[in-house]
């Protein structure tokens, strides 16, 4: 484990940049593809668990955790849960030999949002958080289930997912329990990406991901009081995205309490 003190300065920088992400979005699918979509959303009786880790190809004990959360993505093992994963890579590692193509300052950031929430002295690689509320290393595959089967026991809000013909995700969140002011959130991931690091302290290995985070927007705000959502979000693909390894990740988030009040997950095809 990896631990890097949050100094005050750092984190101002990193507040200039987090969370300034461009607006970009989806594929076009005809009518019957866009039903069927929807209606194997709503046929989905596991609760479903987000699982976020925050990781880099410049730190050596991260690779464990990184096969990990593949193994949670792959497995399934709780019939309560529906994991869906994101890995988020931080950029404070770039500067340690090996720049991380899929880093990015407003993953850094949004790590010190937690560091914050749960009270931590530094930010560390690799570090897991469940639904917001649980938060330990990465690498920690017992801790790791655990965490998702309690999750799973938590009551989530309905979140559907659409594809709209004119390039746009429709998103549809309904009967919000007591809650927090709230964002949501649009994640954009890939999986099966593999990198020949040459240099840093992974150098002369090969590393496989999943569940990159190659987009993170903010596609709205919910009040406390608030019971209902809907939005649509407009998305452009870009062309070193593999196609048929996209998914998106729509997931309402407390401001304060970092609670994950739902969650859902749409793929490409």
């Amino acid at each position: 484990m990896k631990r890097f003190f949050i100094f005050g300065v750092s984190v101002a920088f990193l507040g200039l940049i987090a969370w300034s992400l461009q607006d970009k979005t989806i594929v076009q699918v005809s009518q019957a593809q866009t039903n069927k979509v929807v209606k194997q959303m709503n046929t989905n009786k596991k609760t479903p668990v987000l699982v976020e880790l925050f990781t880099s190809e410049g730190c050596s004990s991260c690779p464990p955790a990184d096969r990990v959360l593949a193994q949670l993505e792959k497995e399934q093992s709780n019939a309560d849960a529906e994991t869906i994963t994101l890995s988020l890579h931080v950029d404070y590692w770039n500067y340690l030999g090996w720049r991380d193509e899929f880093s990015s300052a407003a993953y850094s950031q949004r790590q010190s949002g937690y560091a914050d929430r749960f009270k931590l002295d530094s930010i560390y690689t690799p570090q897991m958080v469940v639904d917001g509320q649980t938060q330990f290393v990465g690498s920690n595959l017992g801790t790791a289930r655990k965490a998702i089967g309690d999750a799973a026991k938590i009551v989530k809000t309905n979140i559907e997912l659409a594809v709209s013909t004119d390039n746009k995700i429709n998103v549809k969140i309904a009967d919000l329990p007591s809650h927090d002011d709230c964002y949501v959130w649009l994640a954009i991931a890939e999986d099966n990406l593999q990198t020949s690091v040459k240099r840093g302290e992974n150098g002369g290995r090969t590393l496989n991901h999943v569940s990159v985070v190659r987009e993170m927007k903010l596609i709205g705000n919910v009040n406390s009081t608030d019971k209902n959502f809907e939005t649509e979000a407009a998305i452009q693909m870009q062309s070193k995205w593999k196609k048929d390894d996209l998914k998106f990740i729509v997931f309402i988030q407390g401001k304060d309490s970092k609670r994950v009040f739902g969650v859902n997950k749409l793929d490409y095809q």
